[in-house]
């Protein structure tokens, strides 16, 4: 009910306004995120600005569609991708938010976390890492072994290796002991469990816009719980809008951001490395340190409706966008 009378709320705020349109922004996104993203207030702001959100219809070619100024996406499949790829072909002028095969880097948290770890970011604002971590592919019974040999520590966070943005890529569980990895299902990554604190940054990415949220997150396990704990224990989501920790009442050396000078250099080497211009960081600091961060994650196109003032923020950056093409078209073509 009252969602409704927000949505009502802000059809009245807009009503009657011109709408003179500068871009067309044709999206392709499962229906789940089409209501996450494309909220009333949002839209509404998108038209006073003169952006116009037209859905993609997956039963036509796409070349048939628009013209669109940008396509944005957030949808997997082969068959997809190609459609995507021969489109950025034959419309070039077309920005498409983002690249299917830059995309496909996340898909994989082996190598996204890679090029955090190739990036060996430290500078006087403090030190950014991935924990150390294992691949297992396969045969869950040899994962004791592999993790000897590997010399990592107990206890373990355990994802699985594939991250296409489906609820089980989100799940992860906690081991405790030795004998307990064998209950564990590959193919997945294992990742050394880092104490931070009981609390989660999500950095969110929009272009050269960053915006940083709290989110409580798994609590610390001292030596002596772990000593007296041992299983598998499985979470379905750690970190998500209910769990925010924003307003909560924590021990400012928890609780304090990120500098940003720091994050602007990570987001900036992040965004060049990866060719992508939306995505989120789920980002710790390593409990007792002040400049110690690891990276644990990075999502592509993440849930942007969380984000505190996204509405602003996105538009600006489609508007920014397409500006700075207009530019560089001009520039080579001279028209």
């Amino acid at each position: 009910m009252e969602e409704n009378d927000e949505e009502e709320k802000t059809k009245a705020l807009f009503e009657g306004f011109p709408e003179p349109t500068k871009l067309v922004v044709g999206y392709a996104l499962t229906s789940k995120k089409t209501k996450s993203f494309l909220q009333p207030k949002f839209q509404g702001l998108a038209r006073l600005k003169g952006i116009k959100f037209v859905a993609i219809d997956l039963d036509k070619p796409l070349s048939e569609q628009g013209p669109f100024d940008i396509v944005l996406h957030k949808l997997i499949g082969k068959d997809w991708q190609q459609v995507l790829e021969d489109y950025r072909l034959t419309h070039p002028e077309v920005t498409v938010l983002d690249p299917p095969d830059a995309i496909k880097h996340l898909h994989n948290r082996q190598s996204m976390l890679q090029v955090v770890s190739d990036l060996n970011l430290s500078d006087t604002y403090g030190n950014v890492n991935v924990p150390q971590q294992l691949v297992i592919k396969k045969d869950a019974s040899s994962i004791p072994l592999k993790v000897a040999k590997a010399r990592l520590n107990l206890p373990l966070v355990a994802k699985p290796l594939i991250a296409d943005g489906s609820a089980k890529s989100h799940e992860l569980s906690l081991a405790y002991d030795q004998y307990s990895l064998q209950k564990l299902e590959p193919p997945l990554i294992l990742q050394e469990f880092v104490n931070h604190g009981g609390v989660l940054f999500k950095v969110f990415i929009v272009g050269e816009a960053i915006k940083v949220v709290k989110r409580f997150s798994l609590p610390n396990v001292s030596k002596r719980q772990l000593s007296r704990t041992s299983g598998v224990y499985r979470f379905p989501r750690v970190s998500c809008a209910v769990a925010s920790a924003d307003d909560a009442d924590l021990d400012p050396n928890i609780a304090e951001l990120p500098p940003r000078p720091l994050l602007e250099k990570l987001a900036r080497e992040l965004r060049r490395r990866l060719g992508l211009q939306l995505f989120n960081l789920d980002m710790i600091r390593e409990y007792g340190s002040q400049d110690n961060y690891y990276v644990i994650d990075i999502n592509y196109f993440p849930g942007y409706g969380k984000m505190p003032e996204y509405e602003h923020i996105f538009t600006d950056f489609l508007l920014g966008l397409v500006k700075r093409n207009k530019y560089n078209n001009h520039l080579t073509t001279g028209r």
